[in-house]
Order: C-alpha cells, then sequence, then structure tokens
C-alpha cells in the first residue's frame, strides 16, 4: 500500500467515522480516537509514523486559526483574569506535578519526566473546541475554556523548550533565561499575529473577489505561523492573536457572499483536518508500542498516573480559583457546578502530540535521547485517555451542572434578534417613505415582507409556539421549503430542456440555496 492510498483510506475512514459522531451526537474526536485505536491494533495494518512538521506546520495552524476566530473580544475582556491564572499557574503546576510522578514511576529520568510534564501542561484548543461545539455552554463559559486552552499554549512551549534543550545539553534551567525565552516567544508571536492580522485586513478590505478571498483565509494562518517561527517567536502565539483580531472584525471587512463562501471552505478544511488528526492519534498508539524497550513495558501504569494526574491537579486548581473569584463578586453561597464543568473540559489533544513528535532523536553529543519513544507513548495515552474519558462524559457532567442553554432559551434569543432587525427594516422604511426617495409601492412590497417576518419573530417569542410543531414559524418555513424545492425542480427542467445557460443555473439555484439555508434547522 502506497502513502497516497494510505492518506486517502485514512481521509475517508475519518469522514466516515466524524459523519457517524455528528449523526449520533457523540463527540467526533473522541469517537475518532477510539475508531482509530481499533484499526490500529488489527493484524496487517502497517505502522503509522508522523512527521512533527506535518502536524506542527500543516495541520496546526488552520486548526488554532479556526479556534481562535471564534473567540469573541467582547467576552474575552470579561475573562481574562482566570485565564492569565490558569494559562500560567495551573500549566506551571502541572508540569511540575507531571514531572514527578513520571519520575517516580517510570524509567524517565528527573529532566525527561519535566519534558513529559511540559509537553501535557496544557489543555489542548483543537479539543476542546471541536467538543465545545457539541455542547451548549453559556457564552462566558465557552469563551474561558476555549481561551484558556488558546493562551496557556504560549506558557507550557516555553516549559517545552527550555526542558527539550536541557535534556539535550545536559545544563541547568536558568530562570533568567527561560523568563527572556517566554517573553522572546509570547511576545514575539503577539507581535507577528497582530502585524499579520493587520496586514490581512487591509488586503480583503480591498478585496471583493471570492476566490481571491478564500485564498487569503487558507493562506493567514500559515503565514503566521511560519513567520513567527522564521523570526524565532512562537508561531502557535502568532495564530491565535492573528484568529482573534481577524475574527472579531472579518465581519467588517467582506460582503455576505463572500463570506458565506469562505465560511464553507474553510469549515471543510477544518473539518477534514480535525477527523484525520484524531484518527491519526489512536492509529499511532500500537505503533509507538510497539518500539518500547523491555524496561519500559510498564507504560500502562504511566499512562494512568500521569492521566490522573493531570485530571487532578486541574481539578485542585480550578476549583479554589472559582471559589476565591466567586467570594470577591459577592454570589454568596460558593457553587461547584461550573468549575467542574470548566475543570473537566480540559482535555488533551494534537498540542501535546505535535510537541512530543519534536523532541529531539539525539543529545548535542550525538547519543540517542533517552526513553524518547516512552514519552511519545505516554503522551499519546494520556491524549487518547482524556479524549475518550472526559470527551464521552463531559455532555453528563454539564447535563448534571444545569448551565447548558436550553434549546428554548436559543430560539427566544434568535426570535428577538430577527424581531429587532425587522423593526429597524420598517424604520428605516418609514424615513426612506418620508424623504420620498423610492417608489411606495415598493416600499409597500418590503414593509409588507419585514411585518411578516416581525409575526414570526413574535410567534417564536412565546413560550407556547415556540416548540409546537404547529407553530406559524415553523408551517412557513415547512412550506418555504416545499416552494424551494418546486423552484428548483422546474430550474433544473428549464436546463436539461436548454433554455438556461449552466451559469444561469448556477447563480439561480445559488440563491435558492442561500434562502433555503436562511430558514435554518428543520
Amino acid at each position: 500500500m502506497t502513502d497516497l492510498t494510505a492518506l486517502l483510506l485514512l481521509v475517508v475512514f475519518a469522514t466516515l467515522v466524524a459523519t457517524g459522531a455528528r449523526h449520533w451526537r457523540i463527540p467526533a474526536p473522541s469517537l475518532l480516537v477510539v475508531g482509530g485505536l481499533l484499526i490500529g491494533v488489527l493484524p496487517g495494518i502497517p505502522a503509522v509514523r508522523v512527521a512533527p512538521e506535518t502536524i506542527s506546520v500543516l495541520v496546526l495552524p488552520p486548526l488554532l486559526f479556526a479556534s481562535a476566530e471564534e473567540i469573541p473580544w467582547r467576552e474575552l475582556r470579561l475573562v481574562w483574569r482566570p485565564v492569565t491564572v490558569l494559562a500560567f499557574g495551573l500549566v506551571l503546576a502541572t508540569a511540575a506535578a507531571v514531572g514527578a510522578v513520571a519520575a517516580a514511576l517510570t524509567p524517565l529520568s528527573p529532566t525527561m519526566a519535566f519534558v513529559l510534564g511540559a509537553v501535557l501542561a496544557s489543555t489542548d484548543p483543537v479539543a476542546v473546541t471541536a467538543l465545545g461545539r457539541k455542547i451548549a455552554l453559556p457564552p462566558r463559559i465557552q469563551v474561558l475554556v476555549q481561551s484558556e486552552s488558546l493562551f496557556n499554549d504560549a506558557t507550557s512551549l516555553v516549559l517545552f523548550k527550555v526542558a527539550a534543550g536541557t535534556a539535550i545539553a545536559a545544563h541547568a534551567v536558568s530562570l533568567p533565561a527561560a523568563g527572556s525565552q517566554f517573553l522572546l516567544l509570547g511576545g514575539g508571536g503577539a507581535l507577528v499575529g497582530g502585524a499579520v492580522a493587520t496586514v490581512v485586513a487591509l488586503i480583503r478590505r480591498r478585496t471583493e473577489d471570492p476566490i481571491l478571498e478564500t485564498v487569503i483565509a487558507l493562506v493567514t494562518p500559515y503565514a503566521s505561523y511560519v513567520l513567527a517561527e522564521d523570526l524565532h517567536t512562537s508561531g502557535v502565539t502568532a495564530v491565535v492573536v492573528a484568529g482573534v483580531v481577524l475574527g472579531s472584525t472579518g465581519h467588517r471587512l467582506t460582503n455576505a457572499a463572500i463570506r458565506l463562501q469562505v465560511h464553507a471552505v474553510y469549515g471543510t478544511v477544518v473539518f477534514l483536518l480535525e477527523s484525520v488528526v484524531f484518527a491519526l492519534i489512536g492509529l499511532e498508539l500500537p505503533a509507538l508500542v510497539g518500539q518500547l524497550t523491555a524496561d519500559e513495558d510498564t507504560w500502562p501504569l504511566g499512562v494512568l498516573a500521569v492521566a490522573g494526574t493531570v485530571i487532578a491537579v486541574r481539578l485542585l486548581g480550578v476549583l479554589p480559583l472559582s471559589a476565591v473569584m466567586q467570594r470577591r463578586r459577592g454570589n454568596g453561597a460558593v457553587t461547584w457546578r461550573i468549575p467542574t464543568v470548566v475543570s473537566w473540559a480540559g482535555t488533551r489533544g494534537v498540542m501535546p502530540l505535535a510537541a512530543a513528535l519534536s523532541i529531539p532523536l539525539a543529545a548535542h553529543d550525538g547519543s540517542p535521547l533517552p526513553h524518547r519513544s516512552l514519552i511519545l507513548v505516554l503522551t499519546t495515552g494520556v491524549v487518547v485517555f482524556t479524549l475518550v474519558l472526559q470527551g464521552f462524559t463531559l455532555a453528563p457532567v454539564v447535563r448534571w451542572s444545569k448551565i447548558a442553554l436550553e434549546p428554548e432559551h436559543t430560539a427566544r434569543e434568535e426570535a428577538r434578534a430577527r424581531a429587532g432587525l425587522a423593526t429597524a427594516g420598517l424604520a428605516c422604511l418609514d424615513e426612506l417613505e418620508a424623504a420620498e426617495a423610492a417608489p411606495t409601492p415598493l416600499l409597500d412590497q418590503l414593509r409588507r415582507g419585514l411585518l411578516a417576518r416581525l409575526d414570526q419573530a413574535d410567534a417564536d417569542q412565546d413560550d407556547g409556539t415556540a416548540s409546537s410543531p404547529w407553530a406559524p414559524a415553523t408551517t412557513y418555513r415547512a412550506l418555504r421549503r416545499t416552494v424551494i424545492a418546486a423552484e428548483s425542480a422546474q430550474l433544473q427542467r428549464l436546463y436539461a430542456e436548454n433554455h438556461i445557460s449552466d451559469t444561469t443555473r448556477r447563480r439561480l439555484q445559488r440563491g435558492l440555496d442561500l434562502e433555503e439555508a436562511g430558514l435554518g434547522e428543520e
């Protein structure tokens, strides 16, 4: 089997599993990891080896960028204090605890154990975002877990580089050197990301070509990452900053049609990359286990101990921090529901795997780096463990906490927004009519449409009709879909009978598709 054939089969497998996960409402990362693990243990399956640059350069930038774009700046400003504490203090505590446990229970030396701790110190933004899409968390909680997982990567990256440098050079860790390296990596990466975002925003404001806009959107995360790495700063931080900045301003840079196209293309790319990378995590574990030596056969105990340490340290760090913040705000009785969800959402995923793969093969003196394969096994094992355990149980934990937004709440919020938009539109028409800026019949036609939308929004805000299958808005959407289906069929007949060109057919079909998409889900 050639590498190209294996890659195509992997894409097909990952896509099928991810599609099934969406259909069954199961977290896709968790199911993909389990599926990859089951395939990897089958006899005759070739060993899977992934080059470090494949993950860190090809896969990570667009996934990190997509996660960062989803963070609204307004909510981010409200949670910056806990994000800062978790991104610094909790990462350091996790690295130290994991290093101590690994040094005590595995053949790893203290130096190599600290490398493992640095690798697993931060939560993974790709996994957290992928899991968070399935759960209707309140906006501030969702932003908190996503922001922490994005911004704690800079801290863990510094720890990892310091630890790896210590391991290959056999010198003591210098705190001043580590501090200056952190400023260079984190601060430099933030400046590069901000600069790239500024340049991209200027270009996109002057571009109206959908294809060029799509290319720019796909190239931006790679440009941020590569430029930052070439300047010896943090590529991860650069991608995150660029994503947050452009995500907050992107809606003002292009028109609706371009946004729809860019969103569709980028969504496809992210779906494929997420599906493949999580399947690869499961596929890699059996092959990595086969590379271990006899003195490393206690790796299952090490995986359980390190995974338990990662989860315990997070619980012990988040719960007291939440209690202090609740008391400072004067909330009265301390609730453990929100911090429990925040703690349980701290899965590990693609980022630790990319860091572990980038560990050098040899020290400066040319000797092989001891127990590198064991670190890869422990890292992959902990990633699999957290994705499966926390991924499959996160939804029940959220349901137990009773903090998830109910579908009715989301529907009423959307209805209120639609009513506000319709009201604003009617006010604009009144102004145009008073100024005699447009023909009265045309204004009346537009007014009738807006009044119909306002009536539908008012009906959706009614608790009794919003959930009823015979609600006016629901009936309207069903009838409109029927009409759109008839229009699509007629369009195909016109094209088949050579009454219209393919260009006209595509343009009209896109208009019908956009209208149907605007009706929302059934």
